[in-house]
């Protein structure tokens, strides 16, 4: 049975550096996956200009090809500053794509990454999918995105207790990075080809694989 999947992150790259392996897996079995961005991404670094704009979400869709999304949304909230806006706004235009899209599994960020955007998305999802909205999915699984989840010294640190073999889709996962040309950095940073595959191999050791992602499961109705 062919299911829809959706991805909501702050910003481009989120998806690949959280998801990209378990998104390609799902592909490969033929299920619809949508992505939804809600930031600008790159503005917080000066380049507001719509060229810098568009050219980072160009790369959004190239990775987003490689892994197989096969429709990726964007909205306009501001990059790191999602504290700007009233949390209701973001939770309603979460609402509409779950109603538009009606996914069964939604994947996004971990609740208490060290990014300020993060912790708003997630808690704007899990908002958006209380119990009472007949459109929320049956399944909901935080990811931890490289250079936020692991900083994060404040708080509850991120403990999985659901991991997706991906050995056959690293390679999708890192040649997909590969297109943020102007958000991949150099090792030993996480955002790096190399911090996707150390990371990978770290919850690859945890549950007996070679590469995995690891997810809390915040809930699933069987």
């Amino acid at each position: 049975m062919v299911k829809k999947v959706l991805v909501i992150v702050a910003h481009p790259d989120d998806e690949i550096l959280g998801v990209g392996g378990a998104i390609k897996k799902h592909s490969k079995i033929g299920d619809e996956i949508y992505c939804l961005i809600l930031g600008q991404g790159i503005t917080s670094r000066g380049k507001s200009d719509k060229e810098s704009i568009n050219n980072l979400r160009q790369d959004s869709f190239r990775a987003g090809k490689i892994v197989g999304f096969k429709e990726i949304f964007f909205e306009e909230f501001p990059d790191q500053r999602f504290d700007s806006v009233d949390f209701l706004e973001v939770v309603k235009k979460i609402e509409e794509y779950i109603k538009k899209i009606g996914p069964s599994i939604l994947y996004t960020h971990y609740y208490n990454d060290l990014n300020l955007d993060h912790q708003i998305t997630s808690k704007a999802v899990i908002t958006a999918c209380r119990p009472c909205n007949k459109d929320c999915p049956k399944e909901i699984l935080c990811f931890e995105t490289l250079s936020s989840t692991e900083w994060q010294l404040i708080g509850k640190r991120f403990k999985p207790n659901i991991y997706v073999d991906i050995e056959n889709e690293i390679e999708a996962k890192t040649l997909a990075l590969t297109e943020y040309s102007s958000e991949i950095r150099e090792y030993p940073h996480p955002r790096s080809v190399e911090g996707i595959q150390i990371l990978a191999q770290y919850r690859g050791m945890e549950c007996g694989k070679r590469y995995a992602e690891a997810f809390k499961l915040m809930r699933k109705v069987e």
